[in-house]
């Protein structure tokens, strides 16, 4: 029946039954974003989305469960990643308007699990399709950090990094793996508090089935903790923390004063044993490698040669070309010039008498360092543009990793910048490659005191897990940490605050099974996904005839 204006008319007992679904899905939703960094209680996680279930389980249309896992996804989005938009006093229009599509665009992609949810419970079977929503949502996680939009700081996983005894098992089956057992473990927890109140004795499996999924990953990261060994190996890491105004240090200034200062903070940790110094991301505003900065470039690799102390900085890089038949594909016109030039948010290693290394980063924030799309229809990177100038970075193209020699041990370290630490899998193969350890250069400045830097920080300690090796973040104004191979944060810097942190980095060589395989689970959440998209197409044709 509709109304006058078109509307379905719905009784008081279906508003009454509105209303609830609405402070349930608020329930989920709150639940998720208490159980991410900085707030300590990842156990929540374990029973946030039962909610949610009792909501979608029910027999309801695709829209019905689309529109309300939209609004869960939005509520989780605005109390986790809030801060996206910067909002700081000096912050570009730009980011902030960036910012806010964000957090409306971001819970469009909790869409994918709901929906294959959806068809599973139409054309598989309505029981089998709950037990199927793990590897859905890992499915939507994977496809998504792969794609142009990637943003998967809101990973299940990714709200585990407190709880140090359960994700110790990360190290067989990564954060992928962790987000399957956050999912199930809410399903148990769902189907155990459905059947209780039914009397159900199936209830008592459901009991059992949580207890195994809880306790067995406890146990095994209890056993990991109390056996660990640390590497006899190790050498001594400077991190330096320069807390400088990231917009401001973009605009035209005495680039020596920075460098100078960047000296002296080095130079006291060389002082208390460094042996290798480790600048954050973009720490000079400028394509130091440029012919327009020899001086600039020949005053830092002076200053290595005279200490005989390697620096690692990440730093802007540009190679420029004469015309475009000689350059990459993906090179840019210079303005007024025949010439064309590629650009990359870099690390830069610089060596004791030695040609400087260079490493480009590979995974680009959308919108903040490269315009999704923007190679299928280049007239994007017009359109959208940020004031400091880093809204249109080339995609790196190979993993690095930087070897050093101390005291006739080598050293092989696995330089990656900023956001690239939050995917399991990419910061992985630099560990397959050879990585003693991992060095995080990055800038979580422009986000001020929020929740961000501290969760971005967090994040790194899966890593740190997952690969069994310490994680050392440089960061420009905080958070610099080392994290220890346990994923236990050893040293830390407080946000804001101009420091250096020296400490020691063991050095390990062997590969965890996650290591050499970190994309097992992706892989079959993404079979699991395409059968249950095949068998719904096939299903819905043969009912047509």
């Amino acid at each position: 029946m509709l109304t006058k204006k078109n509307k379905p008319f719905k009784s008081p007992l279906q508003k009454d039954q509105d209303r609830k679904e609405f402070f349930v899905g608020l329930l989920s939703a709150v639940l998720l974003g208490l159980s991410f960094p900085p707030i300590p209680l990842p156990y929540l996680v374990f029973v946030a989305l039962a909610p949610y279930f009792s909501v979608i389980t029910k027999n309801k249309s695709l829209g019905e469960i689309n529109r309300f896992t939209y609004f869960v996804a939005l509520i989780f989005n605005i109390t986790t990643i809030y801060w996206v938009g910067s909002w700081t006093p000096d912050a570009d229009p730009f980011l902030m308007v960036a910012g806010s599509v964000l957090i409306f665009f971001n819970p469009l992609v909790f869409l994918i699990p709901s929906t294959l949810f959806y068809l599973a419970k139409k054309y598989v079977h309505k029981d089998v399709a709950l037990f199927l929503l793990p590897w859905f949502w890992l499915f939507y996680e994977y496809i998504y950090s792969i794609s142009d939009f990637k943003f998967p700081w809101l990973s299940l996983s990714n709200s585990l990094p407190y709880f140090e005894q359960y994700i110790q098992i990360a190290d067989i089956i990564g954060a992928y793996g962790l987000t399957v057992l956050i999912v199930y473990t809410n399903i148990f927890v769902y189907l155990l508090i459905r059947h209780l109140r039914r009397n159900d004795k199936i209830a008592y499996v459901y009991l059992a089935l949580l207890f195994v999924i809880i306790i067995l990953p406890l146990y095994y990261g209890i056993s990991k903790i109390n056996n660990y060994n640390e590497s006899n190996e190790k050498i001594k890491v400077g991190l330096i923390q320069p807390n400088l105004n990231p917009n401001k240090k973009w605009e035209v200034g005495n680039l020596d004063e920075q460098i100078d200062l960047y000296f002296v903070l080095s130079q006291s940790a060389i002082d208390d044993g460094a042996s290798i110094v480790i600048w954050p991301e973009t720490a000079l505003p400028v394509y130091l490698l440029t012919d327009k900065y020899k001086t600039q470039t020949n005053r830092l690799q002076r200053f290595v040669d005279s200490l005989k102390v390697p620096i690692l900085t990440g730093m802007p890089h540009a190679n420029f070309y004469p015309n475009q038949s000689t350059a990459p594909e993906d090179a840019k016109p210079v303005k007024g010039k025949a010439s064309v030039y590629t650009s990359y948010n870099s690390i830069l290693f610089f060596k004791p008498n030695n040609e400087v290394e260079q490493y480009g980063k590979i995974k680009l924030v959308p919108f903040g360092e490269k315009v999704p799309l923007v190679d299928i229809i280049p007239v994007l990177g017009k359109w959208f543009k940020w004031n400091v100038g880093i809204s249109s970075w080339n995609t790196g193209t190979e993993k690095k990793i930087f070897q050093l020699d101390i005291d006739s041990t080598q050293v092989n370290i696995g330089g990656v910048v900023c956001i690239e630490t939050i995917y399991a899998d990419f910061v992985a193969g630099f560990v397959d490659k050879g990585a003693d350890f991992i060095a995080v250069v990055t800038n979580d400045s422009w986000y001020g005191n929020s929740s961000g830097p501290y969760q971005h920080k967090e994040i790194s300690v899966l890593r740190a897990v997952e690969n069994r090796r310490t994680v050392v973040r440089a960061a420009n104004g905080g958070i610099s940490c080392i994290i220890n191979p346990l994923g236990k944060t050893v040293v830390d810097t407080e946000m804001f605050t101009k420091r250096i942190l020296v400490g020691d980095v063991p050095l390990n060589k062997k590969r965890t099974y996650f290591t050499a395989n970190p994309l097992v689970f992706p892989y079959i959440s993404i079979g699991i996904s395409v059968l249950v998209m095949l068998m719904s197409i096939v299903m819905k044709v043969v009912k047509k005839k």
